[in-house]
Parts: structure tokens; sequence; C-alpha cells
């Protein structure tokens, strides 16, 4: 059915059958045309145009279909413009085109075919409609611009045509894409048309949601931060602390000008104040900033203690405070010498080896007090991190500055005396090694420009005085060879007298309480608390003894039972106990097979009995006591010399060819290393093929090669201390540690005789009671000797035979 009706083009809006719309129009045709629908039945046809910008469109300007509407209000507003409300009632298909005069003007009027809509229906089709409802509901929610009721009739909606048209009519979509469901005939098709178009928005529609919503935390998070420091800066301005921030920043500054800062500091101190200006005080970095700069600053930069160059009053203030240790207060004398002459010198790095107790922590500090420095201990024991030393880097959360400058800080001197503790106890693990951190920091050719990760920037430890203590050598190659080494061996009896009567006993009697003339020590009961209640190299264990006679003595005085204690070598028993230990010759008697070493260890010297006996066997030699490798091995070399030499000490090849020897070292739980034990060995096999006994109070130490020479040993003045300690009489030691006996102790020195040897055949003339004869033995002897022999194989000597 085709009728002529008014046409209005549209311009960027499709019309869909079903829905109300208001239009404002200005176009002299359109207005034409509206008016002339409104004299007549009120219908008008609606199309889209393919431009919107056309101001007087054409038939080939036009889209082909479009909708039949009927006005339901006019208004014509002041402008000129008219404001219209129609509601589309059908499809309709343009035909012909034409312009008609009217009464208001001139007009377009198109000839239409109406289009009847096109009814479906099927299971297809209601499956279709049920899920174009749940996808607009989804994409209603999504979609802000679209009215809220948009929506909620659609569930209700049983013709497909009219449900695809609404749906249609509310989609943001181009005008195209709404023409082309506009244009297509079949309802089924137009669902799908806009469920496909539906679904592509939706992901885009998500995105955007995301997107919204992260904005939008944003800008309540910034918003939020912004309030609360509004609300703090007026607190503290209704609390009166208006301006700490800008006194704060003005303070740093301040710290910055005054300073010595080195170049290189004070740009970067500049540097991080200018930052910190910018700044909210409350933020995280802000707080890492104010941090860094606290360390910076509170360095001493420039500042030094006054250096004592009185090398008299130094020498005075060494002696007082430890007795002995000679070596040492002359290293620190001559330091001072030369501090006093040159007034600059590079901080010595010393290092303090001995066994525990001998007074090395203590005596760091008093060389700090004789040079007038600041004392700083640092201890390393445990230590496995290497930031411990070079300290972690401002990325980390909590990070700090490390152990030299945390503890320069501290001590407020850039020349103070640093005691690092326990050198050699330094760990080593997955986060670094700190002994090759410690290489810059002991090096005096690198540590002027010390670098620490936290602060980024060098710092001169030149001025330093290093010293560090260890009980052993046992560190890092590198490390050793920047320090100088100075060795403090252990005390000798007399040296341990001296020092507890000058300093031990008075500050024990002091500690406890006890006053003047209530608790006595006599010399005799003090050397006999020394020799049979401890046994070590230093003084830690005597002083324990002394503060539990001291213990012992307040209570008594304080039950009422005396007023005074002395204690002497007759009532020492009353009050220390049982005797520890055996002063004197451990042997009562001469020993075949056993022989008295003497080994060194890391609390000082230690007497070593190594112990023979012969078994029926084969010839082998069987070891036991927990040797080490370097042990075992010189046991096999003391055993071939033995055997290549055994004529000559009287000791027939075919015995041992039918013995087994067993070596033991007792005390089996404590590992033995070194190749010290060589003539001991040797004599201690000698005597066990031969039968004599060996001296009791002889002791030895020296290696044996395969030729019967003696070698050099290690540890000399602590071996000799253990043998006077355990009542020796004669040491043998080898003739290249000869030189070494200029330096032990003159007490030392008288107190034993000391023989140097060079071979091991006068070890033998001086450790066994007879020197064996030799015999003569040729290879006709050993065919003699093999098994089935005859009587040659019942000859030699037993051990039982002497």
């Amino acid at each position: 059915m085709t009728t002529l009706l008014p046409l209005l083009p549209l311009r960027d809006i499709v019309v869909f059958p079903g829905m109300v719309v208001p239009l404002f129009v200005g176009r002299e045709k359109s207005v034409a045309a509206l008016e002339a629908a409104m004299a007549g039945d009120k219908d008008i046809f609606l199309l889209a145009q393919l431009d919107p910008g056309c101001d007087d469109p054409e038939r080939d300007d036009l889209y082909d279909i479009g909708v039949i509407a009927t006005v339901l209000q006019l208004l014509k507003l002041p402008d000129g413009t008219v404001r219209v409300l129609v509601e589309a009632k059908q499809r309709g298909q343009l035909g012909a085109l034409r312009l008609e005069q009217a009464s208001t003007g001139e007009m377009m009027v198109a000839q239409v075919e109406r289009l009847d809509p096109v009814t479906v229906s099927g299971t297809e089709v209601s499956a279709m409609m049920r899920s174009v409802v749940d996808t607009f509901a989804e994409y209603a929610k999504l979609n802000k611009k679209l009215p809220q009721d948009a929506g909620e009739n659609l569930g209700e909606i049983v013709d497909a045509a009219v449900l695809a048209d609404s749906v249609a009519a509310h989609i943001q979509a181009k005008v195209s894409d709404k023409q082309a469901m506009l244009s297509e005939a079949d309802p089924l098709k137009r669902l799908e048309m806009a469920h496909s178009f539906m679904e592509g928005e939706l992901g885009v529609l998500q995105v955007e949601r995301k997107i919204r919503g992260r904005v939008k935390r944003q800008m309540e998070k910034t918003q939020r931060e912004y309030y609360l420091n509004e609300q703090l800066k007026a607190i503290q301005s209704e609390l009166g602390g208006d301006g700490d921030e800008a006194n704060e920043i003005q303070e740093l500054q301040d710290r910055i000008d005054k300073l010595k800062l080195s170049k290189e500091a004070r740009t970067k101190a500049n540097a991080e104040l200018k930052k910190l200006k910018t700044m909210q005080p409350m933020s995280a970095e802000a707080t890492v900033i104010r941090n860094y700069l606290d360390v910076l600053l509170g360095l001493p930069w420039g500042k030094k203690s006054k250096l004592k160059k009185d090398i008299h009053a130094a020498q005075a203030v060494l002696d007082s405070d430890h007795y002995a240790l000679d070596k040492v207060k002359d290293r620190i004398v001559e330091y001072l010498a030369v501090q006093a002459r040159t007034n600059k010198l590079k901080g010595p790095i010393l290092c303090l080896v001995g066994p525990p107790g001998v007074g090395k922590t203590s005596l760091g500090k008093s060389i700090a007090k004789a040079t007038g420095r600041q004392f700083i201990r640092q201890s390393l024991g445990g230590v496995r991190d290497e930031a411990e030393i070079r300290g972690h880097r401002r990325t980390y959360i909590g990070s700090l500055p490390g152990k030299i400058v945390s503890n320069l800080k501290k001590a407020g001197t850039s020349n103070p005396l640093f005691l690092l503790d326990e050198i050699d106890k330094l760990g080593q693990d997955f986060r670094g090694d700190p002994a090759s951190a410690l290489l810059e920091v002991l090096d005096p050719e690198q540590n002027s420009k010390f670098q620490d990760h936290y602060l980024e920037l060098d710092y001169d430890l030149s001025d330093v005085m290093f010293v560090c203590t260890a009980n052993s050598l046992n560190l890092p190659q590198p490390l050793l060879d920047r320090m100088e080494i100075i060795r403090l061996e252990g005390y000798t009896e007399d040296e341990k007298v001296e020092i507890a009567e000058r300093h031990l006993i008075a500050k024990q009697v002091e500690a406890h309480g006890l006053k003047a003339g209530e608790f006595t020590l006599t010399s005799e009961g003090l050397r006999d608390l020394i020799r049979y209640y401890t046994r070590e190299a230093g003084v830690r264990t005597l002083e324990r003894e002394i503060a539990r006679l001291v213990r012992k003595s307040l209570r008594q005085i304080l039950e009422g039972k005396t007023k005074a204690v002395t204690i002497t070598p007759e009532n020492l028993g009353d009050f220390a106990g049982v005797r520890k230990f055996r002063h004197g010759v451990s042997e009562e008697e001469h020993q075949v097979g056993a022989v008295t070493g003497l080994a060194w260890t890391e609390v000082g010297g230690e007497l070593l009995t190594i112990e023979s006996v012969t078994v029926p066997g084969k010839g082998g030699i069987k070891t036991t006591g927990k040797l080490g490798e370097v042990m075992n091995e010189s046991v096999q070399a003391a055993f071939s010399f033995v055997r290549a030499r055994s004529p000559a000490y009287g000791i027939k090849p075919s015995l041992i060819a039918r013995k087994d020897i067993h070596i033991h070292l007792p005390e089996g739980a404590v590992p033995k290393d070194g190749p010290s034990a060589g003539i001991g060995m040797v004599t201690s096999i000698v005597s066990c093929l031969t039968g004599i006994a060996v001296r009791k109070d002889v002791a030895m130490t020296g290696e044996v090669t395969l030729r019967g020479r003696v070698l050099a040993i290690g540890g000399l003045k602590e071996k000799l201390l253990a043998a006077l300690r355990g009542g020796i009489k004669t040491v043998l030691i080898p003739e290249e540690n000869r030189k070494d006996l200029a330096e032990i102790p003159a007490n030392i020195r008288e107190g034993l005789e000391i023989i140097p040897v060079s071979h091991v055949d006068e070890v033998l003339e001086r450790a066994l009671v007879t020197m064996p004869e030799p015999i003569e033995w040729t290879e006709a002897d050993d065919l003699a000797s093999q098994p089935g022999a005859g009587a040659a194989a019942g000859g030699g000597a037993s051990p039982t035979a002497h």
C-alpha cells in the first residue's frame, strides 16, 4: 500500500517503530512538512540522511527505509526552531520524492510504501529473545548513558519484532549500524544483529569500567592524603607547631654549612636536602632521605682527638695496665715516636694473635688510652654478611650503614682506635664474604677512599688506628698480608703470679665488696693455685679461681667464723676443692714406648703423650687417637726411617717383619694434626722395638725426614711453656729453631734444659735410657730369616727381653 506523506529528514538519529522521541526541527522545508502533517492526519515519514551535514537533501542523500510516525505535539520556540514529539508506527520504503508548495512554504512529499511487520516464532526465536534480554540487561548495567529503566519491560515482550526494535532503539551505535537493523525485515536476524553488537560492546564497556574504577580509586587516595595532610597541618598549627618542618629544613641546612664536609659529601647533602624540601613530610621517601642526612651529617667530618706524643707517659700507661707483653708495647711506643716527629702517619694496622685470656682486647683499650684516641670495639665473631662491613644500599627498606661508619659516628672523631675483635671467627655464606670486604678497610693505600654502600660516597679512614685480635692465623692470605702480626704467647708461671698480685686479686676483692685486710692470698698459695687448678695460656681461669676463693672467704666472714682469711698452700684445698691437675713429671718411672711430645693449640701449648706397642703381625703399622692426615703421614715417614735404619739401632729386620706396631695418642676425642711430632714417633717406635725405656723428664718436638733430619717447627714459646708447666726438665728442639730462643723469656730458658738437635741419632742419644748397640745384618741374614729357614726364624730381640 502506497501513501503520500510529508517527509522529515533526520540527522544522526534512526527512529524505530514503537519509539516516542522528541525532535528539534529548524530547516524551513522540515518545519513546513510538520505543519502540513498537523493540518492533515498528523502522519509524517521520518527518514535518516546519509550525510548529516547536508542541509538540503535530495533522493540520493537519503536511506530507502524509514518509519511512518504520528506527530503527538508541536511547539514553536522563540528562536524559530520547532520542538516536536513523534511516535513511530511502522516501517516504510521511500518511493518517489517531490517538492510541493504548502501554505507555510515549500516542503518535500514522499511516496511511501507501508511495510507490514513480519511475525516469527519457534524455539530458536524464543531462545534468541531470552539471550537478547539477558545480554541487554548486562549491557544496560555497564553503559551509564542509558536511562535506568531502559530494560525494565523487555522481558514481558512476546513479539520478536517488537523486542528487536526496542533493543535496537536503546543501543548506542552509529547511524549506519542502526539503519542496517531498521532495514532488516526478518525479526530473528534483527535480534542476532543486536545481540552480536551488544556482545562486542560488552568487552569495551568492561575495560572502561575497570579504568574508571582504577582512576576513581587513585583520585580518592590522592584526595584522602591531601585532606589528611591539610588536617595535620591545621592541627599542628593549632598546637603551635606551625613551621616545624621549615625549622627542620633550616637546621639541616645550617649543619651542612657548618660541617667540614668533603666537596663530594657537600654536593650530595645539598642535593638530598633539595629533594626533601619538595616532598610531603610524612611520605616514606622523605623519611629515607631524613635518615640518610642524619647519618651523613652525624659523621665526624674533620673532627680529631688530640693525640698524645709523650712516649714516656705512654710507656707508663702500658706498663701499669699490662705486665710483660714487651713486644707489643715496643711497637706502640715506636709508632708514637714517629707520630711525634712527623705529625702525620697513617694509622698502623696491628693484628694481635694469641690464645684466649692473654689480654688482647684489654690491650687494645690500653693502646687507645696511651695514644689519646677514642676506643671503639667491634666483635666480628659469627659475622657472615658483607653488608655488616659495607652497609646496605638505600634501595632496601630499613637499610643501615655498615659497622665501620656506625661506630665512627658513635665515636665522634675521625681518628679513633678501632678494635676488630675475633677477626679469625668471620663466617662466609651466600650473602657475601665479609673478610674480603675488610681488605679495603685494612689497606692503608685504599682506605682513604672507603665507600659504604649506604653513604655512596668516599670516606677517609686513613687516620683510624686499626687493631685486630685473633686466636689463630686461620685467615685469608690477602687479609694477613695487610696486617702487622704481633704474637702474644701465653704467660709463664712467674708472669701469672705478677699479674694476679698486681691486678686480679685486687679486682676480685673490690668486686666482692671485701675490705682491706680481710682477704690475703700468699705467693706460695697463688703458685699452687696456678699449678694445680689451672692449665691455660692466659689468666681467665685463674681469675675465676681467685673469684671462688674470695667468695668462700666472704661467706666465712659473714657467718662470723673468722674476721680475715689468709690462703696458703696448706689450706688452699679447703677453699679451691680437689686438685684438677698434676704438676711435675707425669710418669713416676721411665717407660718403654711412651714419649712426651709437645703440641701447639689455639689456647696455648700442651704436653702430648705418644705410646707404642708391638703385636704379632706382618710388619704393618696402626694409628689411633683421631690423628689428622699430616700426622698420619708423619707416622709413616718415621716408621719407614726406622725400618731403613733398624740394624743401626740394634733391631733385626726380621723382628719388624713379624710384628705390627700400634701407635696411640691419648685423649682420643681430641683431633690432632701436624708434622712436629715426627721425632717423638721415631723415638717411640725405636723404644718399643728395642725394649729400651724413654726418659720420663724429656720432651721433644720436631719434624722428621726420611733421612733422619730434624726440621723446624712453630709455636716454640707455647710449647716450652707447656713443658715448664708440666715439670719437664729437658726439651729437645730442632737446631733451626735455635734462633727463636732469643725471644724466649729468661725464666723459661733457666727452668728448662733446651737442647737443639739436627738428627734423630742425637734425639735417641738424649731420650733413651741407654743407646742401643748396632748389629751386623746382611742379605744372607734376610734370606735366613724367611719362614721355614730354620733356627734363624727364632732370633732377634723382643721388648720383653730387656
